[in-house]
């Protein structure tokens, strides 16, 4: 599979050449490549590093330093719960429990299905909603188990035909 369709490798290209700083659209290419895949490969690593003329490596340290590019394949639908200390003192640590058990896994797995990826976060930027969680960057607060249940529901459903 390609990293990028022609259109959107054109449509990128075109903004680096445009943009004064292109080392600066690292996030906005790997975003791109993302969207595609679901996920950034090596070879996704290597086409940004190429479109914003400068090394792997400091396409990769972006990489890895965001919690919201994935370096390896994931579930159509990213839970990412929130493990500060503001989530974690308003029930986070339960929420956490009651999503492993709903979902049968544990935080950096995926179910067999593809379906969810459940990962951890430091902070949503959501305290006053705590216990927060973002699911393909929708944010939901005020988590209770029953919530949790919901939500899921939801999504699966939106992922349905």
């Amino acid at each position: 599979m390609d990293v990028l369709d022609e259109k959107t490798l054109s449509e990128l290209a075109a903004r680096v050449r445009a943009y004064p700083y292109p080392r600066e659209m690292v996030v906005d290419v790997l975003r791109a490549i993302q969207e595609r895949r679901g996920w950034v490969s090596d070879e996704g690593v290597e086409l940004a590093a190429q479109l914003l003329r400068i090394s792997p490596l400091e396409v990769e340290e972006v990489a890895t330093f965001y919690d919201k590019i994935y370096r390896r394949p994931v579930g159509r639908k990213v839970i990412h719960l929130c493990d500060s200390v503001c989530c974690f003192s308003r029930g986070g640590e339960d929420i956490l429990k009651h999503l492993e058990k709903r979902l049968q896994i544990t935080l950096g797995q995926t179910t067999p299905d593809g379906m969810f990826t459940l990962l951890p976060t430091c902070c949503l930027g959501a305290c006053g909603q705590a216990p927060a969680m973002s699911v393909n960057l929708r944010l939901y607060g005020h988590l209770t188990p029953e919530a949790v249940d919901r939500i899921l529901e939801e999504e699966r459903r939106e992922v349905s035909p």
